[in-house]
This record gives C-alpha cells, structure tokens and sequence, in this order.
C-alpha cells in the first residue's frame, strides 16, 4: 500500500501543478505554442522528459535484458537525432514558425507544399501516433500492475486519465512545468537505483561475467538490437511533429540549440542507464515470463524499498511525460489541422480551445484502446517511429532548405516511402532485405521518389 500511495499523491500533485498553471492560458497561442516565451531551461526539460517515455525506460530495459549492450542504441540513436534538430533544423523550424505564426507542423507543410501535403501528413501522423501514446499507456500499466497489482486494462485506463486532465488544462504551457518536475524525478530515481542494483549483484566485474548469448556484450549488434536503431529511430527524432511543436514555443534561435542541444547531451548520458539496468536484472532475474518485467522487477526486488519507490515514481514520471507530449500532437493536429483548416476556418480562439480539449478526451480513449490491444511498448512505439520517419523527414527537409518547393514531389515521397515500408514489412519481414531495414528502405524510396518528381 505504501508504492500505491506514494504514486497517488504524485499523480495528485502534477494534476493541481496542470490545473494551476493552466490558469494562465488564455488563448490558442498559449496553448499551442506557450506564447513563444520558454527559455533553454523549460526547452531542455520539457523535450528531455518527452524523450524519456516508455520507449526508454520499461522498453529499453527489456532490450537489455534481452540483447544486451547493443540495445543502448534504442536511445542512443535518439541523441544522435536530438544533435541535428538543436544545430540545424530546430532553430530554422522556429524562425519560420515565428515569422509566420505556424504552430503546427501540419501548418509549416501547407505553408511550404500546399493543403494536399497537409492533409496526407495529418492523417498519416494521427493513426501512427496513437500507438507511440498506446505505448506509453502500456508502460503505465506494466509499472501499475508490477506495484499495486492493478489490472493491466485498468492501468490504461488510469494513465490515460491523468495525462488527459493535466494536458487539457493548459496544454504546451502546463506540460512544460509538469515535465520540470517529472524530469527532476526522473533524474534522482536512476541516480539511486542503478548504483544500487549493479551493488547487489556483486558489481561491474560480476555482470561483465555474465555471457547469456554469444553477443550479449556486442556494442554495434546483439539479438535484434542494434545499430540498425540508428536508421529506424535517428530521422524520428529530427522530424517529430511533438518535439518540433515544442520548438516552436522558444523565444529564440538560442534557447533552441542551448535546450535542444542539452536534451541531446542528457541522452546520451542516459542510453547506458537502462541497458545496464535490464543486464542486472538478467543476472539476478533469468527466468522472467517477459523482457517488459525487467525495470519493475529489479526496482521492486532488486534495490531497497524507498529507493525503489524513487525508482519506480521516476518510471512512472517518464511514462506520463512522453504520453503527453503524444497527446499535445495529437490534438492540436485535429484541432487546427482539420477542424479549424475544413470545419470552421473561422473559428475563433475559444472555439478552437474547446475543439483541441474535447480532442484531447478522445484522443486519450482511443490511446487506451489500442494500448489494451497492443500490449507491448516496442511494438507498439516501432510502428510510430517508422512512419513518421519516412512520410516526414523529405518533405522537411526539403520544406526548410529547397527554394522552390514541389508538392506533387512531396506526396511522391510520403506515398512512395509508406508503400516501400508497408511492402518489405509485411512481404519480407522487420529484418528486410540483406540488413536494410523497412525503414532504412522507406527512406531511400522517399528521397529517390522526391528527386524523380521534381526534375
């Protein structure tokens, strides 16, 4: 009962933070953008809590536990991404989004390309991003039903609750200060536990010991994990409508690369952690029914009880604060995507507030459903990051640094990228062809596409 506590008066916290700040939301502007007023500090907070979601905590741990060292890419890969957006395409992003009051993606795309480009990307983006929030939503269940016993659906159900009341309070503005906090604990959870945990299995020498596959120990490849992350996740994370979003609520070039590029620094210094913590729990744990139980399992029975209370509130905080940042993009693609570029091009700020917080509620039940139905993080966050990938990354950069646009040759490459995926995934399997990943693929099906329509 003391982990349930604990975790509801946290949950209980960060939704009167939400409901407090969100008092000063005033207008879509703030909602969507913060009024362009945040600072490298917020920026770094904000995107290096975004970045830590389930994908690198429960998901992570389990491609340790699983693979061993070369699953450090599964985050790694995210930094190397993170180090593009800060130097080159966040602070270009943010002035054409300042310059023209963008703040979407889905607005910069039919600024550059037109509203057919616009509504292809919109529509492609929403169902994938359902299932990076699924994942999420999975990874708050798995922490919940490992803690407290609650059931796998109802721990949906309760993720998906908290992040929708403290995201629609305020939206941009209220994530930003709540990631603050979340990311703080986040940062003293892991502080404590891992030293603790490699501790208890006798030490560095004791795991390095440790030889369950002949590659458990291969930086570049072991198991399924591996380099190959660097091509499915890197072009991700330069091109994410939820972290460019974010960007576009700085107040200047600065604050980009200053926050952006922190961000970048933080995950690197944070890719070992969950791998090594998924190693430990191979060593002290074999026989777990699944790789997901490894991070629960080892901050449950591995480590002290109050660090592992830290240790489990800071996953538990990593969960929520990339939910909401799913659900940020979720609904301010509807809201301004569709309803406000189709329904009502004019509606005012009110009406668009109360379209983006009633998307916010359906968007949060739809996440539920499909996390219910997915039940595994990195399935679930690997069919996301694929297709925003290779429908996005051309049509961006060709957007920021082509002078004159094409559209026709932007829907080329979002159509003949989703095609090539959805071929070689489906027709030949998630290993592709002779170590070219679906995704690796898609991308050189997205570009080629591109420079055949445009000559």
């Amino acid at each position: 009962m003391g982990y349930l506590a604990l975790l509801v008066v946290y949950s209980a916290a960060q939704i009167a933070l939400g409901l407090w700040i969100g008092r000063r939301v005033r207008t879509a502007t703030d909602f969507f953008v913060a009024g362009r007023r945040l600072g490298p500090g917020l920026i770094f907070s904000t995107m290096l809590a975004a970045n830590i979601g389930g994908g690198s905590t429960v998901g992570a741990t389990g491609l340790g536990y699983r693979d061993g060292l070369a699953a450090v890419w599964w985050v790694g890969s995210a930094a190397v991404g993170s180090v593009a957006l800060a130097m080159w395409i966040g602070p270009a992003m943010r002035r054409v989004a300042a310059e023209r009051d963008l703040r979407t993606v889905g607005d910069f795309l039919e600024y550059r390309f037109g509203i057919a480009v616009r509504t292809a990307i919109a529509g492609l983006l929403w169902f994938g991003a359902v299932f990076i929030l699924a994942g999420q939503l999975v990874a708050i269940a798995t922490i919940l039903e490992a803690i407290v016993r609650v059931p796998f659906v109802l721990g949906c159900v309760i993720g998906g609750l908290l992040i929708t009341i403290y995201f629609t309070a305020g939206g941009l503005l209220t994530s930003a200060w709540v990631n603050l906090v979340q990311l703080s604990v986040k940062l003293i959870g892991f502080a404590l536990a891992l030293p603790l945990a490699l501790a208890a299995v006798g030490g560095w020498p004791a795991l390095r010991a440790m030889h369950p596959t002949t590659d458990y120990w291969n930086l570049w490849h072991g198991g399924r994990s591996g380099l190959v992350y660097l091509a499915m996740l890197g072009p991700a994370f330069v091109v994410s409508p939820g972290l460019l979003q974010k960007i576009y609520g700085a107040r200047d070039d600065r604050a980009v690369r200053i926050g952006v590029g922190l961000n970048a620094l933080g995950l690197a210094l944070y890719a070992l952690v969950p791998v090594v913590m998924g190693m430990i729990a191979r060593l002290q744990f074999p026989d777990l029914a699944a790789p997901k139980d490894a991070l629960p399992t080892l901050l449950l029975h591995g480590v002290p009880a109050i660090v592992g209370a830290i240790g489990l509130a800071a996953v538990f905080s990593a969960e929520l604060s990339a939910a909401d940042a799913v659900l940020f993009m979720l609904t301010t693609s509807l809201s301004q995507d569709f309803y406000k570029r189709f329904v009502n091009r004019g509606a005012t700020d009110g009406q668009v507030l109360r379209v983006t917080r009633l998307t916010a509620v359906v968007a949060g039940a739809l996440g539920v459903l499909v996390a219910i139905l997915a039940s595994d993080v990195i399935d679930a966050l690997s069919i996301f990051y694929t297709l925003m990938a290779v429908s996005l990354f051309v049509p961006i950069l060709a957007g920021l640094f082509t002078r004159r646009p094409r559209p026709t040759a932007a829907l080329a490459a979002i159509v003949c990228g989703v095609i090539v995926v959805v071929a070689v995934q489906f027709g030949v399997g998630p290993a592709g062809i002779k170590g070219f990943t679906p995704a690796m693929l898609g991308l050189v099906g997205a570009f080629g596409a591109y420079v055949v329509v445009r000559r």
